[in-house]
């Protein structure tokens, strides 16, 4: 279980800087994220407390978190800046 637990701290710090610089951007998207984040700790704490009085073992709450964890990776790794590129046009010579 020590290998589940370090491997979701890592894989959380990349998530926890993910959303930092995206928060640190603001605007609509930032406080999106915020609401965002917010429901999903709510939620993946009443399921984890849901489990475990349904019998879950450590291990199976940690592998909850880090499915939880890499979809965000996923999510926000895909974001990149969070804008859409714009690309120049060529001007004619």
């Amino acid at each position: 279980m020590f290998n589940s637990l370090m491997k979701l701290a890592m894989e959380a710090n990349q998530v926890i800087a993910l959303r930092v610089m995206k928060l640190m951007r603001g605007g609509k998207r930032a406080r999106r994220e915020a609401n965002l984040m917010v429901s999903e700790k709510i939620d993946a704490a009443l399921k984890a407390g849901a489990s475990l009085m349904t019998g879950a073992s450590g291990e199976e709450i940690v592998r909850q978190y880090r499915c939880r964890v890499a979809a965000n990776a996923r999510r926000l790794g895909r974001l990149k800046s969070g804008r859409p590129v714009r690309r120049r046009k060529r001007s004619k010579r």
